[in-house]
């Protein structure tokens, strides 16, 4: 605890709720200071993080490599705007395509950004290289699926709290359910352009496919012509144990999206990475951003890539993940029906006749660990991969004592 114990925070969420549209339903809990796995809230308690920004924190709270990054690039420059170069740009693109293993980068900022790019990428692509006639390109994606918000991307969510009222909605995508290779390979036909998926579905409540699904896919999609896209804005840089998701069946997509953990935490960074033959249909004035790949977010960025070019960012999400999940699987039949995940991430469901998600994650709050529930009475734990052992057991033990303590 950090200071003398306030009462700021009912006042805070007050405003909070008064000033902001309710596009978010958060805890009712007010960070002020951050650092590795801890938060500390306007009043001094202190919180163990196991939400990390839905992956975008990674390295934890002003990891110090990462905000000595920013700081230097802050006295320098911090925007040119894609009009022109600058020092951090070409290093950056150049560094991400080589943990891809790939020839090009397309940076921007949000992970929508990314997908939505990936999307017009795929269809250019579709459009001259592949041969589908203009206008008919279709890009087939799965049942649960969740790649962000804007109007193109829920027109093929099956979320409808997603969906909803945001109508008329994008034409040229097919829903197959998520893990069926048969369904896949029945919506592929000539003017199909790509397979977006996510390697593990984060929203849905971390959903891992069957083994070998993955592997299929990529069969499916080399045989019929298709490009491979690869959603890993959550299941990338280093969360499921290895740098991407894809790399447990050792499958590489056409094209990586990634975003969240990019930016380290503390600047929105996203992008696309693919080879020459994807990502070079693009010319000048058909695609960009103001603010993507600006020197701020590609300092940060090369920062954060220098970390997972160690290995041992991505060591420790194995091998502190292997406890969580041994951890959480002793809990099943005492208070918790399914444990799902790889490395430090874990989707749980808690048996609804004890709570819901949200009375979970307001409990588990009130005993120091913030978490955020999904659909019904499913939880999401994705602590920071500096997390430790003891700090997995605390919050192991906290869930414990919720689960105990039922209704």
């Amino acid at each position: 605890m950090t200071g003398a114990v306030t009462n700021r925070t009912a006042p805070a969420v007050a405003e909070a709720e008064r000033w902001t549209a309710h596009n978010y339903h958060p805890l009712p809990v007010v960070i002020a200071e951050a650092e590795g796995a801890w938060v500390t809230d306007v009043d001094g308690r202190r919180y163990l993080d196991c939400l990390a920004g839905y992956s975008a924190l990674n390295f934890g709270h002003r990891h110090p490599a990462l905000v000595a990054a920013a700081r230097e690039q802050l006295d320098r420059v911090t925007l040119t705007s894609r009009a022109f170069l600058h020092d951090q740009f070409g290093p950056f693109c150049h560094e991400l395509a080589q943990l891809c293993g790939k020839d090009m980068v397309l940076p921007m900022n949000t992970g929508a950004e990314a997908v939505e790019t990936a999307i017009k990428v795929s269809r250019k692509w579709g459009y001259q290289v592949k041969g589908v006639p203009d206008g008919r390109a279709t890009i087939v994606v799965a049942a649960g699926n969740f790649h962000g918000r804007t109007t193109t991307i829920v027109s093929f969510s099956t979320d409808p709290e997603a969906r909803a009222d945001f109508g008329p909605y994008t034409p040229g995508f097919r829903v197959v359910p998520y893990g069926d290779l048969d369904a896949l390979a029945a919506a592929i036909d000539d003017t199909t352009v790509a397979v977006l998926l996510e390697p593990i579905q984060g929203e849905a409540g971390v959903l891992v496919p069957p083994a070998g699904y993955l592997t299929g896919v990529r069969a499916l999609c080399t045989e019929r012509g298709v490009l491979f896209v690869a959603d890993e804005i959550q299941s990338g840089l280093g969360r499921t144990g290895d740098t991407f998701a894809c790399d447990h069946e050792g499958v590489v997509p056409d094209m990586y999206v990634l975003g969240k953990a990019l930016g380290g935490g503390i600047v929105p960074v996203s992008a696309v990475a693919a080879g020459a033959d994807v990502l070079g249909v693009l010319r000048p004035g058909e695609h960009g951003s103001t603010f993507g790949g600006n020197p701020l977010a590609c300092a940060v960025a090369r920062a954060v890539i220098a970390l997972l070019n160690t290995g041992e960012p991505q060591a420790r999400a194995k091998e502190v993940g292997a406890h969580l999940h041994a951890r959480l699987t002793d809990l099943v039949g005492h208070g918790l029906t399914a444990v799902r995940g790889r490395g430090l991430w874990a989707g749980i469901d808690i048996d609804p006749a004890l709570m819901t998600g949200r009375a979970a994650s307001e409990r588990l709050m009130a005993g120091g660990v913030l978490a955020k529930d999904t659909h019904g009475s499913t939880l999401r734990l994705a602590p920071p991969l500096v997390v430790t052992v003891d700090e997995i057991d605390a919050a192991v033990d906290a869930l414990t004592e919720v689960l105990k303590n039922g209704v």
